[in-house]
């Protein structure tokens, strides 16, 4: 009889649902888009609703394909951060649209907050700066603006999650937790708090109550009613996506790096058991939690990446799939004096400005849609190199960076990388790592392994290494062409 780990691999535009066996290799996959909307301009929102059937559509689909010797003895999640659903406890509904974390309505009061002095308290006590992009305001925001919300918390039956904690609602039944990855992204949890707390709660405005009970993210953390699978399935790990891809590249030890790039850019280098706290725009964030023990890490945010490419495919019609652009980057020299700024929802790490808006810099009647395409990954190497600096700053060097994401795929930008950070770039042979990380975390939670190191070890998979090779005099000349462009938009 083999052995499987279903993992939800919950994203920012789509569902995916894998199955994982004991040494990490995929059997089974289904994937369903998620709807992007945008009433207003800086608003992004999703419907949770949709979010949880597409879920449930893709774990029915891959468990009606196994065989007969196979069975599923475990589900981890991991998930898009940040993002906020309100629902009612005794109908188990959305109250309204969920608030994703691209959303930015929630920026005036950020500013206030700011004003007010309490910047700095936030900060010391999360890790985090006060910016739109985290839970805790868009739950204030519901409260104030949404009257379901507003009665639901004074008939006492509203409660809030993040994506994994309405994903463990619904396949439980009932049962109410976040791990405390994905709970040290919503601001109202202390990086040494074990449970959210009552202070940041009364600042933020968002009553205790209505908060899940923070977890580890590996453990006997719930079950999946057999109404949904045909039998119960334990919940044994849970974690926010980015720490999640941190855990399936193997980033357990202080100071090992990785990027991902999907719809955003993040950069997570471990800290282990240290809280770490940033001089330069970086965040402080919980990696992992196992048996009530935290490990940290220092994080890197940048809010546009893959989005870009979706942007000249979807609005600008300049690509007709996604992996054309490394075609196109290859098909030209140089980017004909092209420079993209993607501030297309304001600008993340390390600049923090909300407020900031894109530019496409050096345009000519020479312009093709090639320099654009190019141009539009080069970006991606600019913003990482960014913060590379900031962790530099922050005493901590990168030695090498390891990648993973759908644009990692992408062999051009992975070299490009490389040359722009004058540092090796390793990229595993199957970029699936954060529903890797997810089933490594699942894995160690029903006891398969004794130990997560143990998980990664057995479960991790080959690397592919790019080596920088571009000339330092073309490297100073771009870095500073891109710089006079972000100068144009800060």
């Amino acid at each position: 009889m083999s052995n499987l780990i279903l993992v939800i691999d919950e994203g920012t535009t789509s569902t995916r649902v894998m199955l994982f066996d004991e040494q990490g290799v995929i059997h089974k996959m289904a994937q369903k888009e998620i709807k992007q909307h945008y009433p207003k301009a800086g608003w992004v929102e999703h419907d949770a609703q949709e979010i949880w059937e597409k879920t449930l559509a893709c774990a029915r689909q891959v468990l009606s394909e196994i065989t007969e010797r196979e069975q599923v003895i475990c589900i981890g999640i991991t998930n898009q951060r940040e993002t906020v659903v309100a629902w009612d406890k005794k109908t188990g509904t959305p109250l309204c649209p969920a608030i994703v974390w691209q959303d930015r309505r929630t920026s005036s009061f950020c500013e206030k907050l700011v004003a007010e002095g309490h910047e700095g308290e936030i900060k010391k006590r999360t890790g985090l700066v006060l910016d739109p992009y985290f839970a805790g305001t868009k739950m204030r925001w519901m409260l104030d603006n949404i009257p379901e919300v507003a009665d639901a918390q004074k008939r006492g039956t509203l409660r809030f999650g993040t994506i994994d904690s309405w994903l463990v609602y619904k396949l439980s039944g009932g049962q109410h937790v976040s791990d405390a990855s994905n709970a040290s992204r919503t601001m109202l949890c202390a990086l040494d708090g074990l449970q959210f707390d009552d202070g940041l709660c009364d600042l933020l405005g968002v009553p205790l109550s209505s908060l899940p009970t923070i977890v580890d993210s590996a453990g006997k953390l719930g079950s999946a009613k057999a109404e949904w699978f045909g039998r119960e399935i334990p919940i044994t790990g849970i974690s926010g996506d980015q720490q999640a891809a941190a855990i399936g590249q193997g980033c357990l030890l202080p100071g090992q790096t990785k990027s991902t790039y999907g719809t955003g850019a993040f950069v997570i280098s471990t800290t282990g058991n240290n809280i770490p706290l940033s001089n330069n725009g970086l965040l402080g964030t919980v990696l992992l939690q196992l048996a009530g023990h935290r490990t940290y890490a220092l994080e890197g945010s940048i809010f546009v990446a893959g989005s870009l490419v979706q942007w000249l495919r979807d609005s600008l019609g300049l690509i007709d799939d996604s992996s054309d652009t490394e075609a196109l980057a290859k098909s030209v020299k140089d980017n004909g004096g092209v420079t993209i700024v993607p501030a297309l929802s304001g600008l993340g790490a390390p600049h923090w400005r909300p407020d900031a808006q894109g530019i496409i810099n050096g345009i000519s009647f020479s312009t093709g849609k090639a320099e654009i395409a190019r141009a539009a990954l080069e970006a991606m190497s600019y913003q990482t190199n960014d913060l590379a600096k900031a962790f530099a700053s922050d005493g901590f060097q990168w030695t090498s960076l390891r990648i993973d994401g759908g644009m990692s795929a992408n062999n051009w930008m992975a070299q490009d990388l490389a040359d722009i950070l004058g540092i090796t770039v390793e990229r595993p042979n199957s970029v699936e790592t954060t529903a890797l990380g997810a089933a490594m975390l699942a894995a160690t939670g029903a006891g398969i392994y004794p130990s997560l190191t143990e998980a990664v070890n057995i479960m991790g998979n080959e690397l592919k290494t790019f080596t920088p090779s571009m000339d330092s005099q073309v490297r100073n000349d771009r870095i500073a062409s891109w710089e006079r462009a972000l100068s144009q938009v800060l």
